[in-house]
């Protein structure tokens, strides 16, 4: 359980912050970079669910609860010392990607093949899960780039692979009623 009684504690002042294994690291370093754009991609979630309600804002805090727990698992390096740590470290896992992979063949299935790119917008909500869909492939970007330095849990990256994919078919659904906004190549020419 996490106790938050003081909201400052200065230890940051000097640029560098604690990972989950308490080792001091720069703020601008890249594992703390992927895990703070996991938790900006969090905030963005959070603006689309002003607009969501049903299934879809259910499915959206459940994707909420899953960016913590990789912000979690980002944090901590070293897997391999996962066994001797005093408490079990927060991973994702194989059912958090079957998950979203289970609900984008659910939410595509009534959706018209797309025969063209959409541009981002419609509907207050697809727009809102365009932008998540952008800041999770951001965060993609930078935990695959983490991951050509330290080890990072595959899962993560695959998560963060299939939460973008989910933000966009959601963003069609979002904007079912009123259809996709298509790219019309050269239209401004």
């Amino acid at each position: 359980m996490v106790v938050l009684n003081k909201i400052y504690t200065k230890t940051g002042d000097d640029g560098e912050t604690a990972l989950g294994n308490g080792a001091r690291v720069a703020k601008h370093g890249h594992r703390v970079t992927a895990y703070g754009t996991v938790d900006e991609a969090n905030a963005t979630v959070g603006l689309a669910r002003l607009y969501s309600e049903g299934e879809m804002d259910e499915r959206l805090a459940a994707i909420q609860n899953d960016l913590f727990d990789l912000g979690a698992d980002l944090c901590r390096p070293d897997m391999a010392r996962d066994a001797e740590a005093e408490y079990t470290p927060l991973r994702i896992v194989d059912s958090q990607v079957d998950r979203l992979e289970g609900e984008i063949d659910a939410m595509n299935k009534g959706l018209e093949p797309l025969r063209s790119f959409i541009l981002p917008g419609g509907t207050p909500l697809a727009a809102n899960l365009h932008m998540c869909r952008t800041v999770a492939r951001r965060a993609e970007r930078l935990t695959v780039e983490l991951a050509t330095m330290e080890e990072v849990n595959p899962l993560a990256v695959k998560y963060l692979n299939r939460l973008s994919d989910w933000f966009f078919v959601a963003s069609r659904l979002a904007n079912a009623d009123a259809g996709d906004v298509l790219w019309v190549p050269g239209k401004t020419r």
